[in-house]
């Protein structure tokens, strides 16, 4: 896969701790990581001739980590007394608070910190707060600037692999691990996202299992990542993505996500990455087994995205839910990200105070940024109910309209869930089971079959293609019951989508 050459991750630290600023946050769950760039970044600054880099702890107390100066200094373990020690200490330098966060909850904490960075201009003393996750006090926000590390690129990824195997190498008195190098390739492009920490511990969780990385090392890291980054209960991962071979017809959608693979996976670097489809069609249909039929062609997870999820009576709370989730999605590409009956997640309420015209703002332009693998599938069974700024041109790639299967697709539909379910049935018995079945869905075949498995062991016989007929025939389909609003939902999707068969 073609990846940009990541930017250095010293160039922005290091321009800070050079611009005289009294007070940098930053936010980073790998503590080892972020302590290496800072001491990288502050021997490449220039800053004032005698000045130290110190690392202060709740445990450890103040100690020098650019030179050894010996044990750290225990007797400030205590917060107000290590601020005390830097406000008066002459000795210009930088000073990392590590998980100084729940200390910034006192407000002489706060003042005395203050008083710190106020004193830059006397003594040139830095404070970094470092922290898997910050909020300032008011009275320090206007003095902070923040940073937060970038994820590592493709290089230091390959880089981590390679030391995790050299490492099983040398326990295992020289011998290789079995490596499938394609699984390999796919294994690094898919730890993006994570900490350098958090991949270290799923290539190692991969290899030692059993000494190989095979495809089910894939899957498994791919679990392994959502567990990490999945932290929010809108999104839910689904790593069985059906084979389209299990979906009967759509022959048109499968085509065109065919020719559309390369490009996103980043086989073909001279070609725009695909941005998504909205599939519209008759309530079971297909849809949703359309949505993991695509996860599983690309090759990637399946993320299914609650929208509903997202809302909170809190004001800004469900704006807020979306940033984190579409965060948290674009971590874990390459990806699917699939909505289900988005028309219910964006309409927009009478009383609910401009919450879901915020919301579906935020969303549609967070659509028209370029996301790098995160592919998104709509589905929606009423077009009335989508808002027009969702369905015009450029929101997403293509609108395929998925209609009632016609007499060949229910014969395969039908043979696809007999079969599952050890029913016999010929192809002849197929075709005379579809020919009774004009207007069913999908999913209305297949509750046919389940209602004759019921029947026929409530009989205590074998269920057959009779035992399906009988039930076809008790059956009054949604294209029959509801036949005005198929007929008017045909009509709008005639000159307007793209079929999907």
């Amino acid at each position: 896969m073609q990846t940009p050459p990541a930017a250095d991750p010293h160039a922005e630290l290091r321009t800070l701790l050079a611009s005289r600023i009294a007070l940098i946050t930053i936010e980073s769950r790998d503590e080892t990581r972020a302590l290496a760039l800072l001491r990288a970044a502050a021997a490449e600054a220039r800053r004032q001739a005698g000045s130290g880099v110190f690392v202060w702890s709740a445990t450890e107390g103040l100690a020098r980590i650019d030179v050894d100066m010996g044990a750290p200094q225990r007797h400030l373990i205590e917060p107000g007394q290590m601020l005390r020690h830097l406000k008066t200490t002459p000795m210009p330098g930088i000073y990392v608070l590590l998980d100084f966060h729940p200390y910034l909850a006192d407000p002489v904490h706060v003042r005395m910190l203050k008083d710190v960075v106020q004193g830059f201009g006397k003594v040139a003393r830095t404070v970094v707060l470092l922290s898997h996750e910050l909020t300032l006090p008011a009275e320090l926000a206007p003095f902070a600037a923040h940073f937060r590390p970038a994820l590592p690129g493709a290089a230091e990824r390959q880089a981590i692999v390679t030391r995790v195997f050299d490492e099983w190498r040398r326990q295992h008195r020289g011998r290789a691990p079995r490596i499938d190098r394609d699984v390999l390739n796919r294994i690094v492009d898919n730890l993006s996202g994570v900490s350098a920490a958090e991949a270290e511990r799923l290539v190692r969780r991969a290899l030692y299992d059993d000494g190989a990385i095979t495809a089910d090392d894939l899957r498994a890291i791919q679990a392994g990542k959502y567990e990490l980054l999945g932290r929010h209960g809108t999104l839910d991962f689904e790593p069985d993505t059906a084979r389209f071979a299990d979906v009967g017809g759509l022959a048109r959608l499968r085509a065109w996500i065919e020719t559309r693979r390369a490009a996103f996976d980043g086989t073909a670097p001279g070609l725009d990455a695909p941005r998504g489809v909205l599939l519209l069609g008759v309530q079971g249909c297909g849809k949703s087994l359309a949505a993991r039929a695509i996860a599983g062609i690309f090759g990637v997870p399946l993320l299914r995205f609650d929208f509903a999820a997202l809302y909170s009576k809190w004001h800004g709370e469900s704006e807020r839910n979306l940033r984190e989730t579409l965060a948290a999605a674009a971590a874990l590409a390459p990806c699917v990200l699939w909505i289900d009956e988005i028309e219910k997640a964006v309409s927009a309420g009478e009383g609910d105070g401009g919450t879901g015209r915020r919301v579906l703002g935020a969303f549609l332009t967070w659509m028209a940024e370029r996301r790098p693998q995160v592919f998104i599938v709509a589905t929606a069974n009423d077009v009335s109910a989508l808002p027009p700024e969702l369905i015009r041109k450029g929101r997403f790639d293509e609108i395929f309209f998925v209609d009632l299967p016609d007499a060949a697709t229910r014969a395969t539909i039908l043979a696809i869930h007999a079969h599952k379910r050890q029913i016999p049935l010929t192809d002849d018995d197929a075709r005379r089971l579809a020919q009774a079945s004009a207007d069913f869905s999908g999913a209305e075949l297949e509750q046919a079959i389940v209602a004759a498995l019921y029947t026929a062991h409530a009989r205590g016989t074998r269920p057959d293609a009779a035992a399906i007929a009988r039930e076809i025939r008790a059956t009054r389909p949604l294209a029959v019951v509801m036949a005005e609003r198929v007929a008017a939902l045909r009509e709008w999707a005639r000159d307007r989508t793209v079929r999907a068969d």
